[in-house]
């Protein structure tokens, strides 16, 4: 996959058939969308494009606004290039790029610049300034442009269409099985292991405090949840704001089974598997320590029922 930051880098490689989003979570519904990009650009003999942006555009536009990132900009690249896509163009976008119309988007940075011969668009998709135009707007400049443009067709799984916003919510909500089958796999935050206060080790829990390399991204609801590291390491991990002690300043925290190293520092990546409960206060200690080793051993039965206490 070739991966393009416009306006930096130019592309003159032939004409392509492209789409256009944000794509975070590069989700079922994104995939699904690519592979009718993949299959209505063999039809024309075009290379496939995903469009896409280095900032979300309301950031740009809305200035103070901050998004809930189900993927930073390095995951997102590197799950669009699992989707066998040919190129993807990054915008680094700009008040100026803000400022053009769907037509003017369409004519001078799709047709011009990128040598799109046919856009696909989401089912919910728009672009353009204020974007206030919408799907026959498109179809109407195309032909102006010599752009064929066509309209996708959503995915839908159990009678909901797969959205980026849905997973947010559903993240939000605490709903980890729901929100990883819309994803097509377990979400999945990445940071560094920093020094904590050491009450776990105290319980007899030695926990990893992460903090996460994208300050932007989502993390779901407080409670307790079933994890692995590294993609394969079992644990549980708690998020919340310890109300048994200090309930001052949220933490995310992650005991690993079977686990002895110092790793303060390195990098450790946590997908989550399921959510065992809320986040609770306990009357001391000993009963938050025996809360944990229930937590642990429901959790150890569901990641792998082979691992022993």
């Amino acid at each position: 996959m070739k991966t393009i930051f416009f306006p930096d880098q130019a592309l003159n490689d032939g004409a392509y058939a492209a789409t256009i989003g944000f794509f975070d979570g590069v989700h079922q519904g994104h995939q699904f969308l690519i592979r009718q990009l993949k299959e209505e650009a063999a039809r024309k003999g075009l290379r496939t494009m995903a469009v896409t942006f280095e900032r979300h555009p309301r950031q740009v536009v809305q200035g103070e606004w901050k998004p809930e990132l189900l993927t930073p900009l390095h995951k997102k690249l590197k799950l669009l290039k699992s989707t066998g896509i040919d190129t993807v163009v990054v915008l680094r976008f700009n008040r100026q790029m803000a400022g053009l119309t769907a037509f003017e988007f369409m004519k001078e940075v799709l047709s011009k610049a990128l040598h799109v011969k046919l856009l696909l668009t989401g089912y919910d998709n728009r672009f353009g300034h204020d974007r206030t135009e919408g799907f026959e707007d498109y179809l109407r400049y195309g032909k102006m442009l010599n752009i064929d443009v066509l309209a996708g067709q959503p995915l839908n799984i159990n009678g909901q269409a797969v959205c980026s916003s849905l997973i947010r919510q559903l993240l939000h909500d605490g709903r980890i099985t729901e929100a990883n089958n819309f994803l097509g796999r377990p979400y999945t935050i990445q940071g560094t292991v920093v020094h904590g206060e050491q009450i776990g080790r105290h319980l007899g829990f030695p926990t990893a405090n992460l903090q996460a390399d994208e300050q932007l991204q989502l993390i779901p609801k407080n409670g307790v949840y079933a994890v692995r590291c590294w993609d394969a390491h079992p644990g549980i991990m708690n998020i919340g704001m310890r109300p048994t002690f200090d309930g001052q300043k949220k933490t995310l925290e992650i005991h690993l089974f079977n686990f002895n190293d110092d790793i303060y520092g390195e990098a450790l990546s946590v997908t989550f598997v399921e959510r065992l409960r809320d986040e609770q206060h306990f009357a001391n200690a000993e009963a938050l320590r025996q809360q944990m080793e229930k937590d642990a051993n429901i959790a150890k039965l569901l990641l792998n029922p082979t691992i022993q206490s």
